[in-house]
């Protein structure tokens, strides 16, 4: 139940487009609480692997900043190809240097090197998030945007060996041998946290018990009583951050059971941490979600009892029925 990857385009997902590993229609396999089964100018040479020499094919990139339906990038010569991932600063920020480590907030827009057609652009919706350690990412963005300055805008030029490969993506319209062009906005960085950090709180009597220990999902002991019938919200970790706050994106670790077995149908631990808008319209997440991590600071644990009408209400999804009550515990890594 992990996010539609075949969209295009969603507010503030990561989209199919920024995906390596979707090149043949990948949707995901397994369980996550999305709401439905289904983030001119100088040279550079960050340290992440980009590279523009003098006599780059990026020199004879036109980079309009400003455009009616936001950046345009012209070529000035077609089919464009570059053999290595190079970045072009089109204008230099001040912010901090971005490492591979941390999580972009963004506006982007790609275009396909071979004819100079736009591909995708979120210019006029809600900006994308970019996790530089994800695994699925593009290479080519994983070499590119590392070095470069909060603030910046940067052209970069991806060939297929770092983003699709040899396959291309004929969904996308994007051949074997096409290069990608991406201009990215880089509005803001955040580090994610490992786990939750702050202060331990001690839960109301009659909830399940959760044992958490790194790098496994956690293990629940579940009360013999009937579950509630109201969404339950209960701090195990209060966190020192900031309160989260609805159109951010947060980031979080989490495992989910459910209440009748207590067993895992699901968790975030092993693959890479989720992120999701918090209050995007239609949700990006179950209702449970929603309304649970709001108001709750950076680094907070969670225990998070769902039940059927704040989660996939009377038909269920997948090994969940429409009578199941879920409960989670989740881990608020970082919120941009």
């Amino acid at each position: 139940m992990r996010l539609n990857r075949n969209r295009l385009l969603a507010a503030g997902v990561l989209p199919l487009l920024l995906v390596a590993g979707c090149g043949s229609g990948d949707s995901g396999g397994s369980a996550s609480p999305s709401a439905s089964s289904t983030p001119g100018g100088s040279a550079s040479a960050p340290s992440g692997g980009a590279t523009q020499a003098s006599d780059s094919p990026l020199t004879d990139l036109v980079v309009k900043s400003k455009g009616k339906n936001g950046p345009q990038v012209s070529l000035k010569h077609k089919p464009f190809s570059v053999s290595q991932t190079e970045t072009k600063v089109v204008s230099p920020g001040d912010g901090e240097k971005v490492t591979k480590a941390q999580t972009l907030t963004v506006d982007y827009l790609v275009v396909n090197g071979s004819n100079g057609k736009q591909l995708e652009s979120n210019y006029g919706k809600s900006a994308a998030t970019l996790d530089l350690a994800a695994k699925g990412l593009f290479p080519g963005l994983v070499k590119g945007l590392p070095g470069q300055k909060v603030g910046s805008k940067v052209v970069v030029a991806i060939p297929p060996a770092d983003a699709f490969g040899s396959n291309g993506n004929s969904q996308l319209g994007i051949g074997p041998n096409d290069t990608l062009l991406f201009y990215v906005d880089i509005q803001k960085a955040t580090t994610p946290l490992k786990s939750a950090q702050g202060t331990a709180v001690k839960p109301k009597p009659g909830l399940p018990k959760v044992k958490v220990t790194a790098d496994k999902p956690a293990s629940f002991t579940i009360p013999k009583h009937a579950a509630p019938k109201k969404l339950v919200v209960q701090p195990l970790i209060k966190g020192k951050g900031a309160e989260v706050k609805p159109g951010q994106q947060v980031t979080v670790n989490y495992t989910g059971v459910l209440w009748r077995n207590g067993k895992v149908f699901d968790s975030s631990i092993g693959r890479e941490p989720f992120t999701f808008q918090v209050g995007a319209q239609p949700r990006q997440v179950i209702a449970g979600w929603d309304k649970a991590v709001q108001g709750q600071p950076v680094g907070s644990r969670l225990l998070v009892v769902v039940p059927p009408d704040e989660g996939y209400g009377k038909k269920g999804q997948g090994p969940i029925k429409g009578t199941d009550t879920m409960v989670f515990v989740v881990d608020l890594l970082a919120a941009s």
